[in-house]
């Protein structure tokens, strides 16, 4: 796999090189820093000339600084003549403004994916996007892996299906989640709510299902500013929920989240290292489980021109 090349953006070299150990390789050597005036400069410091070269970054915050940033390395990188261009973006920002709720706003998700590709991106590799439908807005590959055979697998052997149920915190999610409770061999329980008109603040309508003495797993897609969760980690206290944790893909901990979740009655997060936070990484309540041996696989069977949907079995 000589010219199979890796190189890393800055919003996430810890699972970057967890990807390129995974592979036997080494990251490419770039150079990626800010002008005295804040512009972003990128140096590629190997030729990459007709090599298959993917690109590991997270449009995560700080979101607009990681998104210029992938785009300048695929712009180097096609300059330079690399042969495929594929871009590994862990956590897709932009995501969640996938439609036109109310009037006069774009739609980012659409935007951003134009931009990628007009960049010179041959393929998207990323995780649980929040919108499956973004995979349209793409006119290049791309391949949406799942997370939750992962976050399934680290718990399989810590929770007995008598004892648990995982908790869908909205009706929309309730497909994920039912992967989960599959893979578990648990019950399944779906929380009903709404959000305001600009898109804040949770109210929580109806629990379908029973998690009266049961060690309840939220599973959710995104935690954010932690709303829902905490919203709806009181509601199952009420009913009974001996012990509550969520299991997420991506963790992003904006604002205040952290110290919300510690106030609330969830006991622990569990999320994966598609984003780097500092600052979760320090909490006793949150728990890291890594997707780069995942990644090193996708990476590796699309480099192989061989199916990456073999990955996920159907269940």
């Amino acid at each position: 796999m000589q010219d199979l090349k890796i190189i890393a953006g800055n919003s996430n070299p810890e699972l970057a090189q967890e990807i390129v150990s995974s592979l036997s390789k080494e990251l490419t050597e770039a150079s990626v820093d800010k002008f005295p005036d804040g512009e972003i400069h990128v140096h590629v410091q190997e030729t990459v000339r007709g090599a298959s070269v993917f690109v590991v970054q997270s449009v995560s915050p700080p979101v607009n600084d990681n998104l210029v940033e992938l785009l300048l390395i695929i712009d180097a990188l096609k300059r330079a003549s690399a042969k495929q261009i594929a871009a590994v973006i862990p956590y897709y920002g932009y995501a969640r403004q996938d439609r036109k709720q109310t009037g006069r706003v774009p739609i980012s998700a659409k935007l951003v994916a134009n931009i990628i590709s007009t960049a010179g991106a041959d393929r998207i590799l990323t995780v649980d996007l929040h919108a499956g439908q973004i995979q349209g807005f793409f006119d290049i590959p791309v391949d949406n892996l799942r997370a939750d055979p992962v976050l399934a697998d680290t718990l399989k052997d810590e929770i007995s299906y008598e004892e648990g149920v995982v908790v869908s915190p909205d009706v929309g999610g309730a497909k994920r989640a039912r992967k989960v409770s599959q893979k578990l061999n648990m019950s399944l329980a779906i929380v009903e709510k709404k959000r305001g008109s600009q898109g804040e603040g949770v109210e929580v309508l109806n629990l379908i299902g029973n998690v009266e003495s049961k060690r309840c797993l939220m599973v959710d897609d995104i935690v954010s500013t932690a709303g829902t969760l905490t919203e709806v980690a009181e509601i199952l206290e009420e009913r009974g929920a001996k012990h509550i944790e969520a299991i997420c893909t991506h963790g992003i901990f904006a604002g205040g989240a952290l110290e919300s979740i510690e106030k609330s009655p969830i006991d622990s997060v569990t999320v994966t290292n598609t984003i780097h936070s500092p600052e979760a990484e320090k909490a006793d309540f949150i728990n890291h489980i890594s997707v780069g041996d995942l990644f090193a696989r996708t990476i590796k069977r699309i480099y192989q021109e061989k199916s990456v949907s073999t990955l996920f079995p159907h269940s």
